[in-house]
């Protein structure tokens, strides 16, 4: 009786269905993941306005209407607010905050874009409207995105 030889490893076909498994995982986690760095980077905007939201509400609720400048909502000059990523946080017209987003670290997809955050002024509070004309969509937080109507 002629002894069985065991086979041991993998076939080529199933080291090619491993490599095709992996290509297809790569083809959907890269972009996906490339944008989640991204709206990292945009994060760090809404996050140095806090400072510039607060600013405003003080003024606003020691004066009764809202701050035109940096300067009268007592922060340092805009330029000086400014992260990694984003270039600037100024109050502009009647206490928009404007998050300009135009350093070299900055992703190519948000360079030299903006977002507004808009305070709407109630009966003792301030609701923040948050918008941007030049930025895609997908890379605003979720709170800033426009919604189709169906």
């Amino acid at each position: 009786m002629r002894p069985t030889k065991r086979a041991s490893g993998f076939t080529l076909i199933e080291l090619m269905i491993v490599v095709a498994i992996i290509a297809i995982l790569a083809a959907i986690a890269i972009p996906a993941y490339q944008d989640y760095t991204v709206r990292a980077q945009v994060s760090e905007g809404i996050s140095l306005s806090t400072g510039a939201k607060t600013a405003i509400w003080d003024f606003f609720a020691d004066n009764g209407r809202l701050p035109r400048s940096n300067t009268s909502a007592g922060l340092f000059s805009s330029t000086s607010i400014a992260g990694t990523y984003v270039s600037e946080v100024a109050i502009v017209d009647t206490g928009v905050i404007k998050v300009s987003f135009d350093t070299e670290k900055a992703n190519t997809h948000v360079r030299q874009t903006t977002i507004q955050l808009s305070p709407v002024t109630t009966q003792g509070s301030i609701v923040w409207v948050c918008r941007s004309d030049d930025m895609p969509d997908r890379y605003l937080p979720t709170v800033c995105r426009k919604t189709t109507a169906n």
